[in-house]
């Protein structure tokens, strides 16, 4: 579980957090959104420890992130996957090079227990074909064929997916989404919806959803916080969002729909 508590942060002078209140609940999927500037990346950024607050506490997992030491915040964020805006995979990698980066900065070298993790993450966001249903060889195929790509050499939606993939490895608790669905069309954001919806279901995920996509609020998420003005203006379900009777909110809907 993750607790946010009178969190608050100023940059360069300018409140940003006023006193955030949430909680996102084990196999949880929560969205945050907002308009833009409202703080919803910075509010990652505490979560993951990259940011240390003025006031409040983060507590995950029953720790305070700016309690832990640079050793505790290296392993706790083992349990952290994080998709960053854009996939953000590096070009001169191959797919699998880019996958098996998060190993290999926990000094993991063990080739076959890095490949078998690649070849486990890329079937699980569908890039690799069932190898019951397709045979090894079919399966074996597929895989040499992908993993030797570079990331100029997928589409958009394979890009996504590569890094969602990558944020899978090591089983994590917890991913993050920062706008998941930015940037592709209309077919390709619902299979990444469904994608996050599919992941969550199976593997038990807690997912912290950063999007504008109200579409894909729709479609994953089981609790929705609005951020305004650095507060959270609304907390609930999606179908309490859409009837929701405040004008900060409805004005919000009405623009991003």
């Amino acid at each position: 579980m993750i607790q946010i508590n009178n969190l608050e942060k100023s940059l360069d002078s300018n409140p940003i957090l006023c006193g955030v209140n949430l909680k996102i609940g084990d196999s949880e999927t929560l969205c945050v959104i907002g308009r833009s500037g409202c703080g919803k990346s910075v509010l990652l950024k505490h979560i993951v420890g990259l940011l240390k607050p003025d006031k409040g506490e983060i507590i995950v997992d029953n720790m305070s992130i700016a309690d832990l030491s640079q050793h505790q915040l290296f392993k706790l964020r083992k349990n952290i996957g994080y998709v960053f805006q854009g996939a953000a995979l590096f070009d001169s990698l191959t797919v699998y090079e880019n996958i098996i980066l998060r190993l290999y900065e926990h000094n993991e070298r063990d080739k076959t227990l890095l490949e078998k993790e690649a070849k486990f993450v890329l079937s699980a966001v569908g890039l690799l074909p069932n190898i019951d249903e397709e045979g090894a060889s079919y399966f074996e195929k597929e895989w040499r064929s992908l993993s030797n790509k570079k990331p100029s050499e997928l589409s958009g939606g394979m890009k996504k997916r590569v890094g969602v993939a990558r944020a899978l490895v090591g089983s994590p608790r917890y991913i993050f989404y920062d706008e998941p669905t930015t940037g592709l069309d209309p077919v390709t954001s619902e299979q990444i919806d469904n994608l996050i919806e599919s992941l969550a279901t199976r593997l038990k995920i807690t997912s912290l959803v950063i999007t504008h996509d109200l579409f894909s609020v729709h479609s994953v998420a089981d609790k929705v916080a609005m951020l305004d003005k650095g507060k959270i203006r609304f907390y609930g379900t999606p179908k309490e969002l859409k009837s929701s009777n405040d004008e900060v909110v409805q004005e919000f809907l009405y623009r991003y729909e």
